[in-house]
């Protein structure tokens, strides 16, 4: 019995939002130990990894011809197994340290993928070093991480904007009851920047300029005063380098198209809910999480055109890698796949 017990202390299970723009990971006992890229430098000489996360993300657009800088995962999916399995099991050696024992491994996942593609995280978990892999969809992950009680008979509405996939869910009694996800996000949105960039000024700029775009003046909603940024990119008439001046107020129009589709999204959700749930959610309100729901005035532009209460969650960036983490108490009584909190009896 002690030499079990001794073996327990060895290792810590670990909770990993496996996004795609971001990996973090949870450590029981210890909370978030890492934040890092989902961005990994392959040496396509040698066939082995170069670099992973941040050590990575900055050979972006820089990388010479003998390295290949890829995000392994598109859309919330795996794009690259071989390379995400070497970078979770990165990820889960910085994380465990001098563990003698593989850890219990839970990592999110969007609502609506595939059994192949759920199928492949679990592998990739199971290959990179896990003890045994759980999967728990992101809007459950995310609700308990901004401190929903989802064991509540009361519906909540979560929208979960990451890098990939925006995932909306009505939530209650411990599962969820409607959900959509679709594959516009943070990604969609540099996308969007670098299409209007092109088309209003001929200039053409990489993913990780449109990104820093996003961060400092992006917006869907007016500032009081405009913010403006000094961009630099390839003028497509001439070929030569250009500095362009944008503005908070461009913002606006180049963001369009993508906010309206995750509108859409949620009005779907909406539609197919319970009539009960839905006046629990018109009381609750919507709770965004996720890193892209940072962009300036979307909870307000949200209110206005839904018409229901919407606000941030706390520290939203880190719910997901939260939720897993709180779920990490629930692992003794769960079998390996997918986790249904919905069969599980709270802890008190």
């Amino acid at each position: 019995m002690f030499h079990f017990k001794a073996k327990q202390m060895l290792t810590k299970d670990i909770g990993i939002d496996l996004g795609t723009a971001t990996v973090l990971v949870y450590v029981e006992g210890k909370g978030i130990v890492l934040n890092e890229p989902s961005v990994v430098a392959v040496d396509k000489n040698t066939d082995t990894i170069a670099k992973i996360g941040k050590d990575a993300q900055v050979m972006l657009g820089r990388n010479p011809n003998n390295i290949e800088v890829v995000r392994p995962l598109r859309d919330g999916v795996i794009n690259r197994y071989d390379v995400t399995e070497k970078m979770i099991q990165y990820f889960i050696r910085r994380a465990c340290g001098n563990s003698v024992f593989p850890p219990r491994v839970v990592i999110c996942i969007p609502t609506g993928i595939s059994e192949v593609e759920e199928r492949a995280v679990i592998d990739a978990g199971t290959n990179a070093g896990a003890r045994k892999t759980y999967l728990v969809p992101e809007p459950v992950a995310a609700a308990v991480g901004a401190g929903i009680d989802i064991y509540s008979p009361m519906g909540h509405m979560i929208v979960d904007i990451g890098g990939g996939t925006t995932d909306v869910a009505v939530v209650s009694l411990g599962g969820i009851v409607v959900s959509k996800s679709i594959k516009i996000a943070g990604d969609k949105f540099d996308e969007a920047i670098m299409r209007y960039v092109r088309r209003k000024y001929n200039i053409a700029i990489g993913e990780r300029t449109a990104e820093q775009i996003k961060l400092h003046i992006g917006a869907v909603y007016e500032h009081g005063e405009a913010k403006t940024m000094e961009v630099k990119g390839r003028c497509l008439i001439q070929g030569l380098p250009k500095v362009i001046t944008l503005s908070s107020k461009e913002m606006l129009e180049a963001m369009m198209e993508p906010i309206s589709a995750i509108f859409d999204a949620i009005c779907s959700v909406i539609e197919k809910t319970p009539p009960e749930l839905v006046g629990d959610v018109l009381k609750n309100g919507i709770v965004l999480t996720g890193g892209s729901s940072l962009l300036y005035g979307l909870d307000r532009l949200m209110a206005d055109v839904i018409e229901i209460r919407t606000r941030v969650a706390k520290d939203p960036v880190k719910c997901v890698a939260l939720g897993t983490g709180k779920i990490l108490q629930y692992l003794d009584h769960m079998p390996d796949g997918v986790i249904d909190l919905s069969r599980v009896r709270r802890k008190a």
